[in-house]
């Protein structure tokens, strides 16, 4: 079998066989055409295949989930058997289930094809604009490709979804390096409908450069001192992470540690803030169409004016909890709502603070406690960003710090995955030596 749609449809038939009350099937095949760069020179060309079955089984209350990497006849038979004897040996929960059958759809989001000598012309003229306006940056690594993937979801109760995508991608590992000084490590990553413009030219990706080569002679802060930083959407996990993790998804809600557990429909955040997944957004390129529980995706906001709208919850997680299931499981997605304020009057609003390009850090507990090193960062002294800064630590409650926020930029930047301002927030703990 090499078409999908069969695939899956073997699967799940062999499943209800073996005796499965109810059954799911994910099937997937991808294709990766990729440039890769070692030591800021291109080194190779490389093709990667990349399938999966995902199978999931509920018998007697009882469930069973099993993934694979190969789609041949053989390959499926065992995981169909594995995954009965996973659900036999498992204990009872009568939040298993699988989507209602609503109404089965197919998406297009192809973009045409590859255009190979495009994207290796685009690819080197990346690495010669970069020699020549950022002569001591390295790349560590660095990788572009095109991306097509083709994914199918069927259930025992009639749900199917099918989609074809297709996109361009680039990422890169870098630093910037002047005799035996060198700054901290940074990366940036994008995706791509089409290759209308150079990739030194997308996003932020010329000012973390620029910004990696200032950073060769960081200087530490002095003293400690509560005061603002700025949030750039280079650190996205920081914050927005942070919260689905520890507040909003199936773990935190189902252990009961979420301190936002009973605070649906309450206000937990400054009005400034709308926070969700947009995987409808028009610039999003990786963007799901359906959900990993087998429904039709949609825009969902955590948070809209400061108040908690949703979770992010799973189907499972809903029916553990009582609480509604979240539109999307893409956590890639994360699009948080332009403010009001320009990014260079928030800069000047601040006479001392840092600006936040990247957090080293653990996650935090129930309690929201968030501390860690602040890298590829800088400081803010009266209105300026002036010096890179080395071995800050950060510390803050991340609960209180979302009700202190004095600005959102109106600028937003989109790397084709996620859409994101600048942030400002107030009441952080920086400490130097």
């Amino acid at each position: 079998m090499t078409d999908i749609r069969d695939i899956a449809e073997y699967a799940l038939d062999s499943l209800k066989k073996a005796g499965a009350d109810k059954a799911a099937c994910f099937t997937a095949k991808g294709r990766k055409d990729e440039f890769n760069v070692e030591a800021s020179k291109l080194s190779l060309l490389r093709t990667l295949f990349d399938d999966e079955l995902l199978l999931t089984v509920i018998k007697e209350g009882k469930q069973g989930e099993v993934s694979v990497n190969k789609l041949d006849k053989h390959s499926i038979d065992q995981a169909v058997a594995d995954c009965m004897a996973l659900a036999a040996s498992a204990t009872p929960d009568e939040a298993f289930d699988i989507a209602e059958k609503i109404e089965n759809q197919s998406f297009d989001q192809r973009i045409g094809g590859a255009d190979k000598d495009a994207l290796f012309n685009r690819t080197k003229e990346f690495l010669e604009q970069v020699r020549e306006a950022y002569p001591l940056i390295i790349f560590d690594s660095m990788a572009t490709d095109f991306n097509s993937r083709q994914t199918v979801y069927l259930n025992s109760n009639g749900v199917a979804f099918d989609q074809q995508s297709e996109y361009y991608q680039f990422s890169s590992s870098f630093s910037a390096k002047e005799g035996e000084q060198s700054a901290s490590v940074n990366y940036y990553w994008a995706g791509f409908n089409a290759l209308d413009k150079p990739f030194i030219e997308t996003g932020i990706h010329r000012s973390l450069l620029a910004e990696s080569v200032k950073s060769i002679n960081p200087r530490m802060v002095e003293g400690k001192f509560v005061g603002k930083i700025i949030v750039t959407p280079a650190c996205y996990d920081m914050i927005w992470y942070t919260l689905i993790n520890c507040f909003l998804d199936d773990h935190a809600m189902i252990e009961g540690t979420s301190r936002w557990k009973d605070a649906l429909h309450t206000k937990v955040a400054d009005a400034k803030l709308t926070f969700g997944l947009s995987p409808y957004h028009h610039s999003v390129v990786e963007a799901e169409r359906f959900t990993a529980d087998g429904y039709a995706s949609r825009n969902t906001d955590f948070i809209r004016d400061g108040e908690l709208t949703s979770f992010a919850l799973s189907l499972y997680g809903a029916n553990k909890t009582g609480k509604p299931r979240a539109g999307s499981t893409s956590f890639g997605n994360i699009e948080v709502g332009a403010g009001q304020t320009p990014l260079a009057e928030m800069i000047k609003g601040i006479d001392r603070g840092i600006l936040v390009n990247r957090f080293s850090g653990g996650m935090p507990g129930p309690s929201g406690d968030v501390s860690g090193v602040a890298k590829n960062s800088f400081l803010i002294e009266n209105g300026q960003i002036t010096d890179a800064i080395k071995e800050t630590m950060i510390s803050f409650n991340i609960v209180e710090l979302l009700q202190n926020i004095p600005a959102i930029s109106s600028e937003r930047h989109t790397n084709g995955f996620s859409i994101l301002p600048w942030c400002c927030f107030d009441g952080v703990t920086i400490s130097g030596r």
